[in-house]
């Protein structure tokens, strides 16, 4: 049986049947998204700022400039809440009272810790870089001793957490709307990948890497030149 992320702190109270605390669904969950985002306060003033974030094991990692307010802050171990949010569609009902969305969204509570140890440091970074791309840190300079030393790495253990997520159509099928003269359904919201534009300063002759022409649905040229 899965370890359960539960507290008090976390549960679902609105919607409690669509509560999941168990760590497999929260780790799916977390892997699944790409942006976090990060709350604390600061002086007495609450801040929720946009992060980039990788799961490793069971902590995760955040990162930034020894120069960000946001990552000096979180490094004092403050409390923080992580949130990762998916929306999948939007769901028309026959009354504007019942519409809603289709989501799966993770709240994630405790507080972060620096990581000091090189090899640790290093590796949060593959793990990042790998979050956003697979396969790119292989393909890419790995970063050089000062700018480890500008960036400051974060980890916050996976211990109190909860996904909730909804799926389906509108909730007014068997209701008295259901006889109006409305549509009603889902619209579902789907992200991919464009065609890969090459940096302007790139030089002449330099392929795409497999790890973009292996974005699924990613329309590339058949001899994949990245630029012409």
């Amino acid at each position: 049986m899965s370890e359960e992320l539960i507290s008090g702190r976390v549960g679902v109270r609105r919607g409690a049947e669509l509560g999941r605390y168990d760590r497999v669904t929260v780790e799916a969950a977390l892997d699944r998204g790409l942006m976090a985002h990060v709350a604390f306060v600061d002086d007495g003033v609450p801040y929720c700022i946009p992060m980039l974030y990788a799961r490793v094991g069971d902590e995760i990692y955040i990162h930034g400039s020894t120069g960000s307010r946001a990552v000096r802050t979180l490094a004092r171990g403050g409390p923080a809440c992580l949130t990762v949010t998916r929306l999948d569609g939007l769901v028309l009902a026959r009354s504007v009272f019942e519409h809603t969305a289709n989501y799966e969204s993770v709240v994630v509570l405790g507080a972060f810790g620096v990581v000091e140890g090189a090899g640790e440091r290093l590796a949060a970074f593959e793990a990042f870089t790998e979050k956003l791309l697979p396969r790119r840190w292989s393909e890419a300079r790995a970063p050089s001793r000062k700018e480890l030393s500008a960036t400051v790495i974060l980890a916050m253990p996976l211990q109190e957490a909860s996904v909730k997520a909804r799926t389906g159509g509108p909730d007014d099928d068997d209701s008295a709307d259901a006889e109006l003269d409305i549509w009603a359904g889902v619209v579902p919201i789907t992200a991919s990948f464009g065609r890969p534009e090459a940096s302007p300063g790139l030089r002449p002759g330099i392929t795409l890497p497999a790890s973009v022409l292996s974005l699924a649905g990613n329309d590339v040229p058949d001899r994949p030149d990245s630029r012409p």
